[in-house]
């Protein structure tokens, strides 16, 4: 039975919503000190919807500390990948093995960006941010908020509700959201897809700065993005996963750089490869 978010939160809007957003669960309680290393993460098995196959057997390692871009196209799981790891693949059969590579659970420790913004409606784009500090019963730091907004462009628009906003604008302030939290495992699902060019390189640099050492899973359709921000660079078809080479130089590449283009190049010669060739038939034995 779903579960309607405590507070006057839940209680207005009439919310039957599993999670609020940004898998911000008031249980999940403030992160201690001991548990801010940001740990890998493992996700080892297969995923179904009642007889359908999402993807597996596969075994995704992610590097703790690491940028790690998961590309490819769209319907082999790889949003699947961030909801199993969050908690939050509700209709999803799991069998294998995920969590976290030191054994602790991640409850607390993750912030997940969603493709949809998530913004709750009713309130402005300063409270959207606050909203997981009120659902943990911990004191909003408004300052900080309006902050965070004006790192991202948005330091007039703190007073405007949602709808006020354009979808640029509200994909701006769900990331915001994301990074005010200051998790160690950060998941991230297309989270610069709405924005305009010059914007979405603006925003690659501020998330590269400020998310620089966290354990990150980034999931994006665009090879140019994983060849300026991955540290390491997976891709995933109906086949399996890869991994593919990154630039070497270090992130956030200028993605105007010889071997950002180069990269990006390689990439997308990949990616056509994956739509020429067909999906492999489901395994029926185990992992491999």
């Amino acid at each position: 039975m779903p579960r309607a978010w405590p507070g006057p939160y839940g209680q207005r809007a009439g919310v039957d919503r599993t999670d609020p957003p940004c898998i911000l669960r008031p249980e999940n309680g403030p992160v201690g000190p001991d548990r801010r290393a940001p740990p890998g993460l493992r996700l080892r098995g297969r995923a179904r919807v009642g007889a359908q196959t999402l993807f597996g057997p596969l075994d995704l390692a992610v590097a703790p500390g690491r940028w790690t871009c998961l590309l490819g196209p769209s319907g082999v799981g790889k949003s699947t990948f961030l909801h199993l790891l969050a908690g939050i693949a509700d209709g999803i059969s799991f069998a294998g093995d995920l969590g976290a590579a030191d054994g602790a659970p991640l409850a607390g420790r993750v912030a997940l960006m969603a493709q949809a913004d998530m913004l709750l409606p009713w309130l402005t784009a300063r409270d959207n941010l606050l909203i997981g500090a009120r659902l943990r019963g911990e004191t909003p730091d408004t300052r900080a908020a309006e902050a965070m907004l004006e790192r991202v462009g948005l330091s007039g628009m703190a007073a405007r509700k949602p709808r006020a906003l354009s979808g640029g604008q509200r994909q701006r302030v769900a990331l915001a959201r994301t990074l005010i939290e200051d998790r160690p495992v950060v998941l991230l699902d297309e989270p610069f897809s709405a924005l305009d060019i010059a914007t979405r390189v603006r925003m690659q640099d501020l998330a590269a700065a400020l998310l620089r050492g966290r354990t990150i899973l980034h999931v994006t359709h665009d090879p140019a993005e994983a060849a300026r921000l991955g540290d390491h660079i997976l891709l995933l078809t109906h086949r399996g996963l890869t991994e593919l080479a990154p630039p070497r130089a270090p992130a956030p590449r200028p993605p105007d750089a010889p071997e950002t283009l180069e990269a990006t190049g390689a990439l997308t010669r990949h990616l056509l490869a994956c739509e020429c060739q067909p999906a492999a038939a489901p395994s029926a034995e185990g992992l491999t």
